[in-house]
């Protein structure tokens, strides 16, 4: 697996670099956020650790730059950031981040979140996997999706990693009511660090690219001091 490391500080860059190294890892690094971006383009990593504060670029700018153009991989974004405003953490995850991480922090924690990153992805066990309704087609094997127009044409849907993913998750079952705690162990598995409300961002993301109208929900409906429900008929 490779890990770009984009952090301005040289010491910290190097204890990110060895430590992960150690564990395995392929790494490398820039400094800087123009470099992050053409570094991304041309080396395609599986993970990038992003500190928020960077000279040129920030780390929220790169992140959401990264996330409109994902390219043949949609990387894992760990959002590094010395600050521990609550704020700060809500932010980073809106533009696209899947954690984050404050500094000061120790070496075994920053693995455990990398290699958690890394094990994020829809549990089965093996067979052909094609959830499809009324509008929807999601094919797991393949990772694709695909929404059904009034036209009656099908249009490809761009979604990033954990959007495809809870999209599958959602189609897997119309008219399930899933909670968030429900979602994360679904997505994300036992080692979720973050805070629950990650689910609403990303609810909130796709939304934007399935729906209508994203403030008016047709398919992704809010339970109130519940969670969420996809609504679309199955289609066997």
């Amino acid at each position: 697996m490779d890990i770009l490391i984009v952090e301005d500080e040289a010491e910290i860059a190097k204890l990110i670099q060895l430590t992960l190294e150690r564990e395995g890892f392929t790494c490398y690094s820039c400094r800087d956020g123009l470099a992050a971006i053409q570094a991304f383009q041309s080396q395609q990593p599986d993970v990038i650790i992003l500190d928020l504060m960077l000279p040129g670029l920030d780390g929220l700018e790169v992140c959401a730059r990264i996330r409109q153009k994902p390219g043949p991989k949609d990387p894992y974004i760990l959002m590094l950031t010395a600050k521990g405003e609550e704020i700060d953490r809500v932010i980073g995850l809106s533009t696209g981040a899947d954690d984050y991480l404050v500094k000061p922090f120790s070496p075994t924690e920053l693995v455990a979140r990398v290699r958690a990153l890394l094990r994020r992805s829809l549990r089965h066990s093996g067979q052909s996997l094609v959830y499809r309704t009324q509008h929807f087609t999601v094919d797991v094997d393949q990772h694709t999706a695909s929404r059904q127009l009034e036209s009656g044409e099908s249009e490809p849907l761009d979604l990033t990693t954990l959007e495809f993913n809870l999209l599958a998750t959602f189609t897997s079952q119309p008219g399930r009511v899933w909670n968030r705690t429900q979602l994360i162990d679904k997505l994300w598995g036992n080692d979720f660090f973050g805070d629950e409300r990650v689910v609403d961002t990303h609810v909130a993301r796709l939304r934007k690219k399935i729906e209508p109208d994203p403030s008016n929900p047709t398919f992704i409906k809010t339970v109130i001091g519940v969670g969420y429900k996809f609504e679309d008929n199955r289609v066997d």
